[in-house]
């Protein structure tokens, strides 16, 4: 007699989340001439880009902080902490605001393309790439038509210790 037994692993990195016919939905938006996701259920509002309050000795990825509705939001620049180049400013740029753990962080992004929904097919895990990339904070990649996002684990990217702007969050 044999049975078999679905097996889950413990280290959920890189692996695409799995919610059999549930679809999951991202907010996508640009940084370069890349399209990235967010789960959309972790952003609390989207602002234009304004003036921030700069922090001395602050990573050069932290912009600042702003006085959102009587709560200090600190500022990322993710064209920064992905190495992407000089960012500029203008009318495009946008804010995400997100709501991670219970904390308030803005996140300064190129700009905001539309709410996707993807299924659990449609997102593939991220590719391994060695000590050249970490893909630790990558959901996967998501196909729409012709569109390709890199799907990014906000918690996870924002509970990393070198961004230590929310506790880790239990796993």
């Amino acid at each position: 007699m044999s049975t078999t037994t679905s097996q889950q692993t413990t280290d959920s990195r890189n692996t695409a989340p799995t919610r059999p016919g549930r679809p999951l939905e991202f907010l996508s938006f640009t940084l370069g001439q890349e399209e990235y996701g967010i789960d959309i259920q972790k952003v609390q509002e989207l602002r234009g880009y304004d003036a921030v309050t700069r922090i001395a000795n602050a990573p050069e990825y932290i912009k600042g902080v702003v006085n959102l509705r009587g709560i200090i939001v600190p500022i990322i620049d993710m064209r920064i902490k992905f190495r992407l180049g000089t960012p500029s400013y203008d009318q495009f740029t946008v804010v995400i605001v997100l709501n991670i753990a219970g904390r308030v962080v803005g996140m300064v992004v190129d700009s905001v393309s539309d709410v996707i929904t993807l299924s659990a097919e449609q997102i593939k895990p991220a590719p391994e790439m060695g000590s050249v990339l970490d893909t630790d904070y990558l959901i996967g990649l998501g196909t729409l038509d012709e569109r390709m996002l890199i799907l990014v684990d906000i918690d996870r990217l924002m509970s990393s210790d070198e961004m230590g702007l929310v506790e880790k969050i239990a796993a």
